[in-house]
């Protein structure tokens, strides 16, 4: 359903763009979408979130300001842009998209039945 790309190694202060395509056939309007994030040996978090009606937004309080979720219509894509990059940002990506006909932002995995396969964001210092 969904196909992740984008991570790379970094050094501190510098920017990715992470996409993540929709192959199901359906559009990326048809979801809320997010993207969490997994450190080594820790768990799966929450990192940013975008809500299937009215575009609401909302964002780990570690990235915010410095991270922006968006759809991109035209590709089909959910994107997550990552500005000033710190060492603490590394991590395994993963989009999701789930079908909750809301407004709301969600920030558990359990909202999502989706998962993109992650992208390795690795930011040195």
């Amino acid at each position: 359903q969904l196909q992740a790309s984008g991570g790379g190694s970094v050094q501190t202060g510098a920017s990715l763009r992470l996409s993540c395509a929709v192959v199901s056939g359906r559009t990326v309007s048809s979801y809320a979408v997010a993207w969490f994030r997994q450190p080594p040996g820790k768990e799966r978090k929450f990192v940013a979130g975008l809500s299937w009606e009215g575009d609401f937004t909302d964002y780990a309080d570690s990235v915010k300001d410095r991270f922006a979720i968006y759809r991109d219509k035209a590709k089909n894509t959910i994107n997550l842009q990552m500005n000033s990059l710190k060492p603490e940002d590394t991590a395994v990506y993963y989009c999701a998209a789930g079908s909750q006909y809301t407004t709301t932002v969600y920030y558990g995995t359990e909202a999502y039945e989706y998962w993109g396969q992650g992208t390795q964001v690795t930011v040195s210092s």
